[in-house]
């Protein structure tokens, strides 16, 4: 993977832009009403989607290099907004919903340390100037039962 990222921006009208790279593109929009309909996600919701979307995939892949029978996990972002221009994001807060029977909570807590310290660059860019609070739930499979007529 190469050193130097790029990303190209074209403004849409409004406050729509779409961006991307060769291969894939995002919309952005920002609707200036709140009745206003959205035609993507705000560029704010896209920070907290690659946070989550960052720290998910480093949180699975060190569950998995540790042999966390896991079958499942979601990341729930959510973040408070000043009302003052410019409207940057006060404090965050990462729920991680791991589904699994057998799940090592110690597993899961290193995991998520891990990713915050050394692993998930976005998580690292961000918590120098917004508060990021993570936790994290483990939900046991239920075990599948046949039901007999």
């Amino acid at each position: 993977m190469t050193n130097v990222l790029s990303i190209h921006a074209v403004h849409q009208g409004g406050m729509r832009v779409v961006a991307g790279s060769d291969k894939h593109q995002v919309v952005m929009d920002y609707p200036r009403q709140p009745e206003d309909a959205a035609e993507g996600l705000t560029p704010l919701q896209m920070l907290l989607a690659s946070l989550a979307g960052c720290s998910a995939s480093t949180v699975s892949l060190l569950l998995k290099k540790t042999n966390q029978p896991f079958t499942g996990l979601e990341v729930e972002a959510r973040a408070f907004r000043r009302d003052e221009h410019p409207t940057v994001l006060t404090e965050i807060s990462l729920e991680f919903l791991v589904k699994g029977s057998g799940v090592a909570p110690e597993s899961v807590a290193q995991a998520l340390k891990a990713s915050e310290e050394r692993l998930c660059p976005v998580w690292n860019m961000l918590k120098c100037g917004t508060p990021i609070k993570a936790s994290f739930s483990i939900v046991e499979n239920p075990v599948a039962t046949h039901a007999t007529h």
